[in-house]
């Protein structure tokens, strides 16, 4: 992804916008119990970066959700309409997920995870990148974005 300067975002209302300030992670779609019940939908498409890439205009507030790793996440959501925007998990700090379908220009998952909760209509044409559960990151995620996950690690424990 290279247009990253071209990554904005906002609730349904419009009080609250985004900026990404480089380039995500990762694109996923997670189809697991807990996503499907906190959007009410099929899926959720989530878009990785790191937190301190993200500048928000506008009011959010937050609540605890679970996870299936018991970690649980933060969800932030516009005070006004309700639109979740963003999680933080409990199990990736320093990173937060978008949720992608609130950007301005969508992006194409890279995975698709815990398909073995699907709903059985959907179907998934590229089964190389989907995942009964959890993928091996390592193995998974494009090397840029492995190299730069590795030197924001380096910088926060030094």
């Amino acid at each position: 992804m290279n247009n990253f300067e071209h990554l904005k975002g906002c609730c349904a209302c419009g009080d609250v916008t985004y900026k990404i300030t480089d380039n995500p992670l990762f694109t996923q779609a997670c189809h697991c119990k807990n996503c499907k019940k906190s959007t009410g939908s099929s899926y959720v498409i989530h878009t990785m970066i790191f937190e301190d890439d993200l500048i928000i205009e506008g009011n959010v507030s937050s609540t605890e959700l679970p996870t299936g790793s018991g970690k649980g996440y933060r969800a932030y959501f516009c005070i006004n309409c309700g639109v979740y925007l963003y999680c933080k998990y409990g199990v990736s700090a320093g990173r937060i997920a978008i949720r992608t379908a609130t950007l301005d220009n969508l992006i194409t998952p890279q995975a698709h995870i815990f398909i073995k909760d699907k709903d059985p209509w959907i179907e998934i044409n590229d089964k190389e990148i989907c995942f009964d559960t959890m993928y091996d990151r390592d193995k998974t995620w494009p090397e840029e974005s492995l190299k730069r996950l590795e030197e924001k690690t380096k910088k926060v424990i030094s």
